[in-house]
């Protein structure tokens, strides 16, 4: 699962992303509102830590530019202002929830899976897939019932497949959800390709069907078709 946190108060930011990683989150960062449009303009977060009071810009004009372009980032706004006329207007504008600062890291953490758990899982903790089962809060894998191990990067790859299963996921979105900011450091094309032959190996070898596909020239699909 992928956060953006959109903080520039560098060590709460350093803070937050440190936790969050520690959680199997993975983490990009913005510290302006000129570099927090640029990303939700350009990339997909299963949600957005938003401080609405950034030094170039307001943080709730963020909230109108996601809804202006139907996107669906679960939003949770982190500031020190705590008026009820701010949240009010942050949750009409379309935020998920409000935390003010200074906050728990635990709490932060819980209301980020609650988010993810409602928007992209409907509620459940548990996703299915004919024999494939995921338990989003202890991060397990069960084929036909039995425990399938995987590494983080193969669990993280597999929840993002099933998520979005039937539609074609380009290389770049694979990677961009896999690594974030990260992503350069990547050899994109070996290492996608490494992490879905051992994946697709593991399934089969667990006794499920082989859904993964490969899309000539566009990218993989996840489906039963």
């Amino acid at each position: 699962m992928k956060i953006l946190v959109i903080e520039d108060e560098a060590e709460l930011c350093k803070s937050i992303v440190a936790y969050l990683k520690g959680e199997q989150y993975i983490c990009e960062v913005a510290e302006t509102y000129t570099t927090a449009l640029k990303k939700i303009d350009s990339f997909e977060y299963d949600c957005i830590l938003l401080d609405i009071t950034l030094p170039d810009g307001d943080g709730l004009k963020i909230l109108s530019e996601l809804k202006n372009n139907n996107k669906t980032d679960g939003v949770i706004i982190i500031s020190a202002k705590n008026s009820i006329n701010d949240r009010i207007t942050g949750l009409n504008l379309g935020a998920d929830d409000y935390l003010a600062k200074p906050f728990h890291l635990s709490e932060l953490s819980a209301r980020i899976a609650a988010i993810i758990r409602r928007r992209r899982f409907t509620g459940q903790n548990k996703i299915v897939f004919h024999e494939i089962s995921i338990d989003t809060i202890s991060r397990e894998t069960m084929v036909h019932g039995s425990l399938m191990e995987l590494t983080k990067k193969e669990y993280q790859l597999l929840l993002y497949f099933i998520v979005n299963k039937g539609k074609v996921i380009s290389k770049n979105a694979i990677t961009q959800h896999l690594w974030g900011d990260d992503m350069n450091a990547q050899d994109n094309a070996d290492i996608i390709y490494t992490h879905i032959k051992n994946l697709r190996k593991k399934l089969q070898e667990a006794g499920s069907g082989d859904y993964l596909k490969a899309v000539y020239g566009m990218g993989y699909k996840f489906t039963d078709s």
